[in-house]
C-alpha cells in the first residue's frame, strides 16, 4: 500500500520533467565524475582536485536559445552611413537673415494689447537697449611738494547704451589760486570689442593761453590682466600734433583696500614755443595711491606722485623760472555716481 501511494505521488513529477526540460533548459550542464570521491571524515573538506571541471559545460543563455535574432551582431553594421559626422561637419554655414520677430503674442488674447506692448518695450530696454549714465571722479586731490599746494582733478561722465555713448572728460590743475591747466573733451565713444572703445571728438584747452582746440581720436579699455588703459592723439587748430597715454592697475590688498600704481606719458610731434612744449616726450608722471573704499562709490586715498618734464619742454620750463620735476604727497578722494 505504501509503495502504491509513493508511485502515485511521483508519477506527475516524472511525467512533467521532459516538458520542463524543453521549455526551460538549465543554463549549466554539469557532468560528474564516474568514480566516487574517497570517503571523508566529518572534519575533512571534500577533495575538489578529483572533480573534472572541464566536463562542466556552460550552455547558452536562455534568451539566446529562445530567440536567436534577439541580439544581432554589431560587427557588420556600417556606422558611417548613419551620418553622425555629417551632422556636425558637412552642413553649410547659412547666411540667411534672422526671421522677423513674432507679432501674434498669446498674452494679447487675455490682456490689454497696448499694455502688453509697453511691457515688451520695457523688456527690450532692460536687455541691451537701456540708456544708462555715470559720472566718475578718478582723481580729486591736493598735492604737497616744494612749492604751493596743488589741487588736481581728473574725471569723466558718459551717457548711452552698451555700444554707443557720449563722453565728457575734464582735467586740470590749480596752484596758488590760479588755474595752471584746464581742458574739456566731448567725445563719441563706440564699443569695438567687449573690453575696448574707440573715441572721437573735440578737446578745448581753457588754460594755458593761447587757447587751443583739438580734434581727438583715441581709445579706452581694459587690457589683459585688468590694466586700465587709454590713449589719444590730438591735432590742434594750428596743425600741431600731440598725444597722451595713461595706464593704471588696481591691486586689491583686501576687499576694500586697493593699491593703484599709475603712469602717464605725454608727447608732441614738434616744438610749440607758445605753450612751452618741445618735440618728443614732453613729460611723464608716475604715481602710487592707496585708497580705502568706504563704499564702492566713495574711496578716500593717500599716495605719492612724481612728475617730470623732459627734453626741450624742461628747458622751456626752467627758462621761465619753474621746476622741471616735482614730487608730491597727495591726499584725495575717488568717487562716482
Amino acid at each position: 500500500m505504501r509503495w502504491t501511494l509513493f508511485l502515485a505521488a511521483a508519477a506527475p513529477i516524472v511525467l512533467a520533467a521532459p516538458a520542463l526540460a524543453q521549455t526551460d533548459p538549465p543554463a549549466m550542464q554539469m557532468t560528474w565524475p564516474t568514480t566516487p570521491p574517497p570517503a571523508t571524515t566529518e572534519t575533512e573538506a571534500p577533495d575538489h582536485s578529483t572533480m573534472d571541471h572541464g566536463a562542466m559545460a556552460m550552455g547558452p543563455p536562455p534568451a539566446a536559445q529562445q530567440s536567436p535574432q534577439a541580439a544581432p551582431s554589431m560587427q557588420g553594421m556600417d556606422h558611417s552611413a548613419m551620418g553622425h559626422g555629417a551632422a556636425a561637419t558637412d552642413m553649410e554655414v547659412g547666411n540667411e537673415p534672422a526671421p522677423a520677430p513674432p507679432t501674434d503674442h498669446a498674452a494679447d488674447q487675455f490682456y490689454d494689447r497696448d499694455l502688453m506692448q509697453t511691457s515688451r518695450a520695457q523688456l527690450r530696454r532692460e536687455h541691451g537697449g537701456t540708456i544708462v549714465s555715470r559720472v566718475m571722479l578718478n582723481l580729486g586731490e591736493v598735492g604737497f611738494g616744494d612749492g604751493d599746494p596743488v589741487f588736481r582733478w581728473e574725471g569723466e561722465g558718459w551717457i548711452g547704451g552698451d555700444i554707443n555713448r557720449f563722453v565728457l572728460k575734464s582735467e586740470g590743475e590749480v596752484s596758488d589760486g590760479d588755474v595752471e591747466t584746464a581742458e574739456v573733451q566731448a567725445l563719441y565713444s563706440r564699443a569695438v570689442s567687449p573690453y575696448f572703445d574707440v573715441q572721437a571728438g573735440i578737446r578745448y584747452d581753457i588754460e594755458p593761453s593761447p587757447n587751443r582746440t583739438y580734434a581727438v581720436i583715441g581709445f579706452e579699455g581694459v587690457a589683459p590682466y585688468w590694466f586700465e588703459t587709454s590713449g589719444a592723439v590730438f591735432i590742434s587748430n594750428e596743425g600741431e600734433v600731440r598725444a597722451r597715454f595713461e595706464g593704471s592697475y588696481d591691486a586689491r590688498l583686501t576687499q576694500r583696500l586697493i593699491l593703484q600704481p599709475r603712469a602717464e606719458i605725454n608727447l608732441a610731434a614738434e616744438d610749440i614755443p607758445d605753450l612751452g612744449i618741445g618735440a618728443g616726450v614732453t613729460g611723464v608722471e608716475l604715481g602710487l595711491r592707496l585708497r580705502y573704499e568706504i563704499r564702492r562709490e566713495f574711496a578716500p586715498y593717500i599716495g605719492v606722485s612724481y612728475e617730470s618734464q623732459l627734453g626741450e619742454t624742461a628747458d622751456f620750463t626752467e627758462a621761465a623760472g619753474g621746476d622741471a620735476s616735482d614730487t608730491r604727497f597727495v591726499i584725495g578722494v575717488r568717487a562716482w555716481f
